[in-house]
Parts: structure tokens; C-alpha cells; sequence
């Protein structure tokens, strides 16, 4: 398996405003050690702080996890948005196209492209106020459209929420919708997979490259080895859920916000699972699906 000397994980955030205490990043390298936290600026890491990151002050040869949906549903209707002449072929067009819509809004926001007059309708906005085609195809549940990664996710008994859902705590559609603004952004900077080649390891320079993750998947799979909770809310919680994937303990106690114990598990689990084939070659991933959905790293 190609090697990585870094092992970077975002636990990512679509709230409104610049800065955000639900940002999170903790980075770990090959060397075995406890994965440590990126210190952030005051009131919290911003996206366009995360992007200029990614863009600009990767360490070398750095395999990027970030927690987000880097495309919408399309094997289950052949289309992101089934009746929409606008609908992209593929992920990088939607990327290109919500970047578009939503250009002049700050903060890398996405608020402009779940408005839009024709996108709203694909979206749950609040509990009593579903986009006429959320449902599409009729055959879903009440949950909404989900991609082939999310389905393997089920499989594994996580509870992905569909990416067309920006209603509850454990939605992720506003976080996808601003991730993906980043991704376009970043297109030319740092490779993602699936869509795109594994970079060469390089020495000095780049040879990065940037994969969606799902920060329950860590937790379940800590979790289902060592009964830790999936739920870390202590240095206690955190460091069992470490030692579950081989990983040294980090030096603290008492108390850690969610946003931290997630991101500082998932880098720590991302260095171990990226020497696992498997991982790199889930048996429902096609080409087709990988240009157009992408994929969740780790999902089976």
C-alpha cells in the first residue's frame, strides 16, 4: 500500500458565521506516537483557516480525512437533481456549480444554493417543510435519498442522515454543501479520492491527497473492539477508544468537547486503516459511482 507520513483529520462544521467551535483538527504522523491537536486561532477555526491549510501549509505527504459528504446521491435516480435541466453529469460539476451560486457569500456558506428556487425543492429545510422532490425515487424511506457509501455505512451499523437533510443535530447537509465549495476551490491543490489518481509519495513536496471520512465509523470500530463508548466526552473515554486501534494515550484528563475527542480518535484510526487494502478497494465502488458520488474511506 502506498504510505502516508501524515494522517491530518477535520471534524468539519456548516454553521452560519465565520468561526466555529465545531472545528476541529488533530493531526498524526507514521511514527506510531498520540495524535495532538492543531491549536486554533482565537474563537475557533474558520473554513477559509482550514482551506488555506489544505492549500497552502500541509505538512508533506499528508493523507487528509474530513468529515463530510463530498458529493450528493446520484447511482439511485442517475442524476443529483432527477428533472433539473441545470443537474450536473458528475461530482466536480456539482462541486463547480454550488461554488457558482453561491459566489460573493462569505465564509465559504452555502446558504445562497439551498434557496435557490430549483435546488430548494431537493432539500428538507425544517420539519414541516420538505422540497417537493426530497422523496425522490418513491421507493426511499422517510430519511431521504442516501449515495452507495451511505448505504455501506448502514451495513456497518453507523447511522449516516441523508445529505439532502439540513434539519437535526446529526445532519450534515450544510456541512457537505460548504465542504464541497471547498473542494472546488482546492481543485489544482490537493487530489481527492475517488475521483482522482493516488499522487506519487514525494520527499519534499506534496504527494497529499484528501478522502471523506464519517467520525462514527472510528468511534464504532474502537467501540466493537474494546467496549469503549462512542461517545468521548473525557480524556478517560478518548484514550480507550485509542488504545482499541493501537494507538498511544494522550497525556491529559478530565473533560473534552466531542468536536476534539472526535477528530483526535479519527486521525489516530485513519493512520491504521490507510495500510488496509480494503479500505482503498470497497466492492461497491465503481468508477461510475466514484466520479459521481465519491465514497466514504473506511465504509466497506
Amino acid at each position: 500500500m502506498r504510505e502516508f507520513d501524515h494522517f491530518l483529520a477535520i471534524d468539519w462544521s456548516g454553521a452560519k458565521g465565520e468561526r466555529h467551535k465545531g472545528i476541529a483538527l488533530a493531526l498524526a504522523t507514521k511514527a506510531g506516537e498520540a495524535p495532538v491537536l492543531v491549536e486554533p486561532p482565537k474563537g475557533g477555526f474558520s473554513r477559509t483557516d482550514v482551506f488555506e491549510i489544505l492549500r497552502d501549509d500541509l505538512p508533506v505527504n499528508t493523507l487528509v480525512g474530513i468529515d463530510l459528504g463530498i458529493s450528493l446521491p446520484f447511482n439511485d435516480c442517475g442524476a443529483f437533481f432527477p428533472g433539473w435541466e441545470r443537474s450536473p453529469s458528475h461530482a466536480k460539476k456539482l462541486w463547480a456549480m454550488i461554488d457558482a451560486i453561491c459566489d460573493g457569500e462569505p465564509h465559504l456558506g452555502a446558504n445562497s444554493f439551498v434557496t435557490h428556487p430549483e435546488a430548494r425543492k431537493y432539500f428538507r429545510h425544517g420539519k414541516d417543510d420538505e422540497g417537493e422532490h426530497f422523496h425522490l425515487p418513491d421507493a426511499v424511506s422517510r430519511q431521504g435519498r442516501f449515495r452507495e457509501a451511505e448505504i455501506a455505512q448502514w451495513r456497518q451499523k453507523c447511522r449516516p442522515v441523508s445529505n439532502f437533510n439540513l434539519v437535526g443535530a446529526a445532519q450534515v447537509g450544510k456541512s457537505s454543501l460548504t465542504g464541497m465549495r471547498m473542494l472546488h476551490q482546492l481543485r489544482g491543490h490537493l487530489p481527492v479520492w475517488p475521483m482522482d489518481k493516488m499522487p506519487e509519495k514525494r520527499v519534499h513536496t506534496g504527494g497529499s491527497m484528501l478522502v471523506e471520512i464519517y467520525t462514527g465509523l472510528a468511534s464504532r470500530e474502537a467501540a466493537a473492539r474494546s467496549g469503549s463508548r462512542t461517545k468521548l466526552l473525557t480524556y478517560a473515554d478518548l484514550n480507550a477508544a485509542l488504545e482499541a486501534i493501537e494507538c498511544p494515550p494522550v497525556d491529559e484528563v478530565g473533560e473534552i468537547d466531542d468536536h476534539s475527542s472526535d477528530a483526535l480518535l479519527t486521525a489516530a484510526w485513519l493512520r491504521k486503516a490507510a495500510k488496509e487494502e480494503e479500505r482503498w478497494e470497497p466492492r461497491a465502488l465503481t468508477a461510475e459511482i466514484a466520479w459521481t458520488e465519491g465514497w466514504t474511506f473506511g465504509a466497506f
